[in-house]
């Protein structure tokens, strides 16, 4: 059975971090590509990263208003993903989620290409 449980989201203050956990279990990480999204209230579900979604198994996106401060990395020995997520800003404050894709590659961050989801973790950044 595929799950994906997240974990590691909280409350912060801008300028501050959190690293989200996603593990995984019920098949082999590695073999998959794996993204996070985020939902905030009132707005689409958006791409925020994922890795083996391109056309290699090392390869990563990010949505531009993350980069440089967000980096995914992935444990395969602990079959599980994560997102250290640094200078959070308020306009981070979403549910995420991760989701694995059933695409060998180019899966990329739309959201339609990813099959299993977790069930979420609120991260919220205020002063």
């Amino acid at each position: 059975q595929v799950q994906l449980v997240e974990s590691g989201g909280g409350l912060v203050q801008p300028g501050g971090s959190l690293r989200l956990s996603c593990a995984a279990s019920g098949f082999t990480l590695g073999d998959y590509a794996i993204g996070w999204f985020r939902q905030a209230p009132g707005k689409e579900r958006e791409g925020v990263s994922c890795v083996k979604c391109g056309l290699s198994d090392s390869s990563t996106y990010y949505r531009n208003s993350v980069k440089g401060r967000f980096t995914i990395s992935r444990d395969n020995a602990a079959n599980t993903v994560y997102l250290q997520m640094n200078s959070l800003k308020p306009e981070d404050t979403a549910v995420y989620y991760c989701a694995r894709s059933p695409r060998a590659y180019g899966a990329g961050l739309r959201a339609t290409n990813y099959d299993y989801w977790g069930q979420g973790t609120q991260v919220s950044v205020s002063a």
